[in-house]
């Protein structure tokens, strides 16, 4: 896979077209990535699902503390989260039936990887949505 981690071209593009998104990590925390990027995908017609410690409501969507709290499918669960605390994301990601995990720039877990792709989830990781999606993402 290299050093650019995992997701070729046509698996992120397939990632980029899918439309709800859990977002691990993001919290009201205006200066971190996770809210840069939820909001990018929010302007880009996603469904963003904020998945925090409080279950707080971010950029008006209402927030859960995992993802197995979620009522509703996810199509893909992005992780901002430390590489050593990602597995766990991506194992409830599998158990929730999602079509995709993406870990972000910097988070790997190879194994955890293995296990989702087992699974039959698309796998993206080391890589960020909202720079992949000018040349990847679904033409508007």
């Amino acid at each position: 896979m290299g050093a650019m981690g995992r997701g070729d071209e046509e698996t992120i593009r397939r990632v980029l077209g899918y439309r709800t998104w859990a977002v691990v990590g993001l919290t009201g925390n205006q200066a971190r990535p996770a809210y840069g990027v939820a909001r990018f995908l929010q302007r880009q017609g996603c469904t963003v699902v904020p998945i925090n410690p409080a279950g707080e409501a971010v950029l008006g969507e209402p927030g859960f503390r995992s993802v197995a709290e979620v009522p509703f499918p996810v199509d893909v669960v992005d992780v901002f989260r430390r590489s050593e605390a990602a597995g766990a994301h991506v194992d409830e990601a599998v158990a929730a039936g999602a079509r995709a995990v993406w870990l972000q720039l910097g988070v790997i877990d190879e194994a955890a990887a293995d296990r989702a792709a087992k699974a039959g989830l698309d796998v993206v990781m080391d890589h960020c949505p909202a720079i992949e999606w000018p040349s990847l993402g679904p033409a508007t």
